[in-house]
C-alpha cells in the first residue's frame, strides 16, 4: 500500500469533513491554511480515516512518528522546537515546503503544516504496521 492507492478516499472523507468540493484538495493542500480545517476537524477526520481503513491511529502519533529516536527533551523544549526536532520534522514531512517550517516553530503549531499527503502516509504507516502484526 502507497500515498497513491489511499489518496483517493483520504481526498473524499477531507472533503466531507470540510464540507467542501473534492476537486479542491490536491495532494499538497495544507489542511488548515488552503483547506480551512480547525483542530476540531482533525478529530473527525482521523475518526473517518479509522473507520474507512480499519486502523488505528493513536493521538500525537504524527509527532511520534516526526520525533523518530529523538527523546521528548531533544525533540522540543518550553514547548518550541530544538534544532534537532525541527530537522527531524523536516525529514518527516518532506511533503511539505521547505519554507513553510517557521524560525522557532513551536509543537502546537506543527498541525498548520499538515497536508493532504501527511494524512495519506499516516494511513499507510498504520495499515503496514496493522498488516505486519497479522502477519
Amino acid at each position: 500500500m502507497n500515498v497513491e492507492s489511499v489518496y483517493p478516499k483520504v481526498r473524499e472523507i477531507i472533503a466531507d469533513v470540510l464540507v467542501i468540493d473534492a476537486d479542491e484538495v490536491s495532494l499538497n493542500s495544507r489542511l488548515i491554511a488552503d483547506l480551512g480545517a480547525e483542530s476540531i476537524d482533525f478529530l473527525d477526520l482521523v475518526f473517518q480515516l479509522e473507520k474507512e481503513f480499519s486502523i488505528k491511529i493513536p493521538r500525537g502519533q504524527l509527532e511520534k512518528n516526526a520525533r523518530g529516536h529523538l527523546a521528548e527533551e531533544e525533540f522540543e523544549k518550553g514547548g518550541a522546537l530544538t534544532v534537532e526536532g525541527m530537522q527531524a520534522l523536516k525529514n518527516y514531512l518532506s511533503e511539505v515546503p521547505a519554507d513553510n517550517f517557521k524560525a522557532n516553530l513551536k509543537v502546537n503549531e506543527i498541525p498548520t503544516l499538515f497536508t493532504v499527503e501527511t494524512f495519506c502516509k499516516l494511513v499507510v504507516h498504520a495499515v503496514n504496521e496493522k498488516n505486519a502484526t497479522v502477519a
